[in-house]
């Protein structure tokens, strides 16, 4: 026991020293300063950005003390804290919001040691006091900056700088949903260690830069909601890491590249409302990882069947609508076990519509419309009932429903009555009833619910049930 109260001691005094340390090194943080040059530069450019009413006089006691600025974060370096973080813009309700006037302050490229620059809604005015990003001075942020964001500024023109592509450190470069016009600078290109490149929902044109083959580690590329044209570039299929491509709704044209089948990884592939042509790639049979496919409204034609449809095994959700596709529905595409939405509308198919595709356990909406299918719709009043206006399939000529899904309320919209199951109701009526009596059957196949009992009176009436 006499041995023990030493032992306890030592460690009650061990415990003592260290609880001392910590609190001395906690009060270092605490008091940590901020230099003078860091500490202007920064007031400034946040002046520039939300007022000069801003002065920072609610700060103790610094910007990086005990009440922080809401979107600023700083980091220690050599015993003085700096800015590492700057988001401005609406979002959090405490957040810095822009004034009206908002400008970039040179101050901003002396923040040396910022590693994140976001701007939200700051620049709003598409008429008055429109801003253009400056292009000088990035090199001052090139060994620290790695991400750099600028979203929903409708009131920020001009041209995307080519002096971006200084800021080698880049990670994440997004430029969503601004007024930026002309074309994608190529200096992106030596941004090496890009991750995420989101160009989106601007007015941008011209062809895009085959720059790729660089930028290895890229894993989302957007660029759609804009006016580029051209073809793709090569240099994509050198993008082996890339799990989101998007370049939908711009002018771009040409074949389906065959570099697609290097994109293993791929889970999103979207490039619809385009001008493509030249018929399905066999590159895509090879995208084994993709989970949402996008062609539609393109002209890209030929027929459906080329692809192994079952190689796709991951799709979730499949779009080929409005392609000028032909053939018939293929087989394959029952092996699609996770699909939940197929859209083939306004293509040129035919042949019958298997009621095999009932048995996709996941498929909560099929779209048919617009083609040239024949025959008599032979799905289950329980998919008719699952589906319900997620099922469509007007606009087919020569397909028919049969009389007994008009005895429910599960009627397919816009698809008439079989035909011969017409001529027994027209055996039983006089021949003056005749066309009115195909003209209301008719029209309870276009309507989206019927009453049984209208249904039922009609039977009763005219084949004697």
């Amino acid at each position: 026991m006499r041995n023990f109260k030493p032992f306890s001691h030592a460690i009650i005094a061990l415990f003592i020293i260290s609880l001392s340390a910590w609190c001395h090194g906690q009060v270092e943080l605490d008091i940590a300063p901020m230099e003078k040059a860091e500490k202007d530069a920064l007031f400034s450019t946040i002046q520039g950005f939300v007022g000069h009413w801003w002065n920072g006089s609610d700060l103790y006691p610094d910007p990086c003390g005990w009440t922080p600025i809401q979107g600023v974060s700083c980091d220690l370096f050599d015993g003085f804290w700096y800015i590492t973080a700057l988001n401005i813009g609406p979002t959090q309700e405490n957040s810095l919001s822009c004034a009206k006037n908002v400008e970039f302050k040179p101050h901003l490229f002396e923040l040396k040691h910022l590693k994140s620059l976001s701007l939200f809604k700051c620049f709003r005015s598409q008429r008055r006091h429109q801003v253009t990003i400056p292009n000088a001075n990035w090199e001052n942020l090139a060994g620290s900056l790695k991400s750099l964001e600028f979203r929903s500024n409708t009131g920020l023109i001009g041209k995307i700088p080519s002096s971006f592509g200084v800021l080698k450190k880049l990670q994440s470069l997004v430029l969503l949903e601004n007024g930026l016009t002309g074309e994608i600078p190529a200096e992106i290109g030596n941004l090496n260690k890009l991750k995420r490149l989101v160009l989106a929902e601007n007015y941008l044109s011209g062809h895009i830069p085959d720059i790729f083959s660089t930028l290895s580690d890229l894993l989302i590329l957007d660029l759609s909601r804009n006016s580029l044209s051209g073809s793709l570039p090569l240099t994509l299929g050198c993008l082996t890491s890339l799990l989101k491509l998007d370049v939908s709704k711009n002018h771009l044209e040409g074949n389906l590249l065959k570099e697609f089948g290097y994109l293993k990884n791929l889970s999103l592939l979207d490039l619809g409302d385009n001008r493509f042509s030249g018929g399905l790639a066999l590159s895509i049979q090879e995208m084994y990882s993709l989970e949402e496919m996008v062609l539609s409204n393109n002209a890209i034609g030929g027929d459906i069947r080329t692809l192994n449809w079952e190689n796709l095994h991951n799709l979730v959700s499949l779009d080929l609508s409005n392609m000028g596709l032909n053939g018939e529905i293929p087989e394959s595409m029952l092996e699609l076990k996770r699909l939940r939405f197929l859209g083939l509308s306004d293509n040129n198919l035919t042949g019958n519509l298997s009621p095999k595709l009932s048995t996709l356990p996941s498929l909560n909406a099929l779209y048919v419309s617009g083609n040239n299918l024949a025959g008599e719709l032979k799905f289950s009043m329980d998919f008719y009932g699952k589906m319900g206006t997620r099922f469509g399939a007007w606009n087919n000529p020569n397909l028919c429903c049969p009389l007994g899904a008009l005895a429910t309320n599960h009627v397919p919209f816009g698809v008439k009555p079989c035909q011969q199951q017409i001529k027994l109701v027209e055996s039983n009526t006089n021949d003056g009833d005749v066309n009115n009596t195909f003209h209301s059957i008719a029209s309870l196949c276009y309507a989206p619910k019927t009453f049984p009992l209208i249904i039922i009176l009609f039977l009763n009436s005219y084949i004697g049930l």
